[in-house]
């Protein structure tokens, strides 16, 4: 096997599955892709991946480009597949949990999201007997325990925009806490600890620095699940109280919804969303790391790389592909400021 040097931003015109073998191990962040589907859509020269007879050896194809990219990738680094599904004789073959479970049977990377893509315009189906499919999961998958995850960066607008929307707190925060306590079971230098605490949550929220609080108290509230050391259990446990602080930033749930985008004069028959790509690309990189994308088709994960000033290695296999994608990256520079979508 030859090892070449990466040249960053740069697109690799070439088969995927002999491409990645140039290419250096534990060098890539983040590799984040869309294979062409099963069956799905007839692309330019009707072989490769995606044309496969049989839904096995399509996954066992998918596998084995999976395994370069797994080697290619930092121990912090991230991979991201996105797979679709496919009826055939009206039977969905659950495509993407297929290739989900050969990859843990590996076992070379652990699954830590599946990130759900809902579809706010799926395109409708004439089956009346099924209902509108309006959904498809980007796998998340780590080499080891020290991968990079910017969490608060993933939806991050949602707390941008909600932020201005706080209420005032009222006069009588904590009143009903001060009550329990007095009325409590607990000892006096529990009280005297538990009121303490409880002023000081208080000024934080008036501070702004927090959006409310609960307090859970023993012998009054029910008790938390769990029991971890240093959990909230626990903490009832040895102070007989516990004191819940609530931040106000949205809940970063594994799901992100987005249209199925149309680019006009795309020449690529499927493309997916360029939010999506952000939104994982923030979620999983720092600025300046390295993208791949090994089926980069008409450079949607390049062009967002670049535009969140990350490096970019594309590999597309159809030339005609690989030139538009090139075109489009280019012109990123005049026609997308750097804003990001939302």
């Amino acid at each position: 096997m030859l090892i070449t040097k990466i040249k960053k931003n740069s697109i690799i015109c070439g088969d995927c599955s002999e491409e990645l073998r140039h290419l250096a191990n534990d060098s890539v962040d983040l590799v984040i892709t869309s294979p062409p589907y099963f069956q799905q859509r007839e692309y330019a020269g009707g072989n490769g991946i995606g044309n496969e007879k049989d839904i096995d050896e399509y996954v066992f194809n998918i596998v084995q480009i999976f395994r370069q990219c797994v080697r290619i990738t930092k121990p912090t680094g991230t991979i991201v597949f996105n797979i679709g599904d496919k009826y055939v004789n009206g039977n969905l073959l659950l495509v993407p949990y297929r290739f989900a479970i050969e990859v843990q049977n590996l076992k070379l990377v652990k699954l830590i999201n599946e990130l759900t893509w809902v579809k706010l315009n799926p395109t409708p189906k004439q089956d009346p007997r099924k209902l509108i499919s309006s959904t498809e999961p980007f796998f998340i998958f780590a080499k080891s325990n020290d991968y990079y995850f910017n969490r608060e960066a993933f939806l991050e607008y949602k707390d941008k925009y909600c932020s201005g929307n706080r209420r005032s707190p009222s006069n009588d925060l904590g009143k009903k806490y001060y009550e329990l306590i007095e009325n409590s079971e607990l000892s006096e230098e529990q009280k005297n600890i538990a009121r303490k605490e409880l002023k000081e949550v208080i000024t934080e929220v008036r501070n702004g620095k927090l959006d409310s609080f609960r307090m859970k108290i023993k012998g009054i509230h029910a008790l938390p699940y769990g029991g971890q050391a240093g959990g909230r259990l626990t903490q009832i446990n040895t102070k007989g109280f516990t004191i819940i602080k609530i931040y106000g930033n949205s809940i970063r749930r594994d799901v992100i919804e987005s249209t199925v985008e149309s680019i006009k004069g795309n020449i690529h028959p499927a493309v997916y969303p360029e939010f999506i790509v952000q939104e994982i690309i923030k979620l999983l990189t720092h600025e300046g790391d390295i993208i791949l994308d090994p089926f980069l088709g008409s450079g949607t994960t390049a062009i967002v790389a670049k535009r969140l000033k990350r490096n970019y290695i594309g590999i597309e296999i159809h030339p005609e592909y690989a030139n538009y994608a090139e075109q489009r990256i280019n012109e990123t520079e005049t026609l997308y400021s750097c804003e990001l979508f939302i």
